[in-house]
């Protein structure tokens, strides 16, 4: 059974860790978690006493911790950057209509909008990369769609692509810098200032679009899918 205590009704779990050499806070973006990382040695009341001195931050940082969204006919969804409407529809999947995602108002209306986002994102991204490579004079490998919580896309060593879906759900503009980034790594496989140079080359403006990301990534993960 997890060691947990109760700081100010936040519940803050204690994982011990052999690696660990201090005690540190994580705050997972998904659900709001509190743990509190401690090396082998600290006892139970020291960790309590630091989680306490720390209480204020705890619960600004929970409180940012955007809401679980669920997805449902008469509801919204983020796509393209803007929240739009889900309505009832006809067939047997969900479509965009250009203005709003027509799905079928039943108990699968939430895995079916879930594929229509994977759909756009997959096109959206396609057309990217083929661009960013094409600027490059580089061929991708096989372009893969994941719901990754840790980043929002990758490169093999072998040239493929991973990308998260719910990429479809942000501004174009911050869909179109992640394809440049993992385009660069065909290029540059790691982050240094010759790989940046290469973003840079790709696209100028890529540093605001990476610090939406940092800022508002979250808030597309909160969107579950899940339950309609």
């Amino acid at each position: 059974m997890a060691d947990v205590i109760d700081i100010a009704g936040i519940p803050v779990t204690l994982r011990r860790s052999a690696r660990a050499r201090r005690m540190t806070l994580r705050i997972a973006r998904i659900g709001g978690e509190v743990t509190l990382t401690l090396p082998g040695r600290i006892a139970r009341r020291e960790a309590e006493a630091f989680a306490r001195g720390n209480a204020d931050w705890i619960a600004r940082q929970v409180a940012a911790v955007p809401a679980p969204r669920g997805v449902a006919v008469g509801g919204t969804i983020p796509l393209g950057g803007r929240d739009v409407p889900v309505i009832a529809g006809t067939g047997r999947a969900a479509r965009w209509t250009g203005a709003a995602i027509a799905v079928p108002d039943d108990r699968h209306a939430a895995r079916r909008v879930r594929l229509l986002v994977r759909e756009l994102a997959r096109s959206h991204l396609v057309a990217a990369v083929s661009e960013h490579a094409g600027a490059l004079g580089k061929v991708p490998g096989r372009i893969t769609l994941r719901d990754t919580r840790s980043r929002w896309g990758s490169c093999s060593g072998r040239g493929d692509l991973m990308f998260s879906w719910r990429l479809a759900m942000a501004p174009p503009a911050i869909l179109d810098y992640v394809a440049a980034h993992e385009v660069a790594h065909l290029v540059h496989m790691d982050h240094s200032p010759r790989f940046w140079a290469c973003v840079a080359g790709l696209m100028h403006d890529y540093a605001p679009r990476r610090a939406w990301l940092r800022r508002e990534g979250a808030a597309l993960h909160a969107v579950r899918f899940d339950r309609t």
